[in-house]
């Protein structure tokens, strides 16, 4: 794979020197199967936006009705995640509900009706153009690769061209470990995740509300959309009993101090 990048060569980065993209890329893509731990991909995240000529970039895994940040650049990628994860709308989630490329090279150009809750988020965090990948594996998609920057605009042909070459080392990344990720799609106690919590909500609120487990998805979206906190601060309450949806949907706080059953 890395006899196909060619040579390619960029001012240093922070170094003053001179930067062999190429080199770069082909670490990378050296990098991305040696995770360990609840580090599913390894390699810089940093790096690999620096390479890509752009801000940030993150992978998701779908988990079953949600999705689990397994890497990312730290800030605005990964808040962008988490506005996806919350609203249950956006670029990822039709890449991934699609399994093609979705760009939008001008967020605040974007047609208000397609994404109207992700769109105003968005452009409130400063993006201004961003492209999802779908980690494709013939008819399955195990996620999405997403890219982002401050700067609207198309990729141009090597960036595209990079980074579905990293798309496709990811998701080769993802199959070699694919007994973790297994683990992460179950959310199995011994994995590190950042949103476990969010399927352990769903199913007390599936059993509170007595509805199936999508719809208790959306519900807990829903609670967190209009209370204006984080999918995972809400589902913590959840689990931790402050909060229940027994016999209200839009869900009812414990007293201070006190726990639901």
């Amino acid at each position: 794979m890395a006899a196909r990048l060619g040579w390619r060569f960029c001012a240093g980065w922070g170094s003053g020197g001179v930067v062999d993209v190429s080199a770069v890329l082909a670490r990378i893509l050296r990098e991305l199967p040696d995770g360990s731990g609840s580090g599913l991909l390894g390699g810089d995240p940093a790096r690999c936006a620096q390479v890509l000529g752009v801000d940030g970039v993150a992978v998701s895994l779908a988990t079953d009705g949600a999705t689990e940040l397994v890497w990312s650049t730290p800030g605005r990628s990964a808040a962008l995640d988490e506005v996806q994860c919350t609203l249950g709308e956006g670029p990822a989630f039709d890449a991934y509900r699609h399994r093609t490329l979705v760009g939008v090279p001008d967020v605040q150009g974007a047609d208000a009706g397609r994404w109207p809750a992700f769109l105003p988020e968005a452009q409130q965090l400063g993006v201004g153009a961003l492209f999802c990948f779908p980690l494709n594996l013939g008819a399955v998609c195990l996620g999405v690769f997403t890219v982002q920057r401050a700067v609207p605009g198309p990729l141009g042909p090597v960036q595209m061209n990079d980074a579905l070459i990293l798309a496709a080392a990811i998701t080769a990344a993802v199959i070699r470990h694919d007994g973790q990720r297994a683990s992460f799609a179950l959310a199995e106690p011994h994995t590190v995740l950042h949103r476990a919590a969010v399927h352990q909500a769903t199913g007390m609120i599936s059993v509170q509300a007595g509805v199936p487990l999508p719809v208790a998805m959306a519900i807990l979206r829903a609670h967190a959309y209009r209370t204006e906190r984080p999918l995972l601060a809400t589902a913590e309450d959840v689990v931790a009993r402050r909060l229940h949806f027994r016999d209200n949907r839009d869900g009812t706080s414990a007293p201070s101090g006190t726990g639901t059953d």
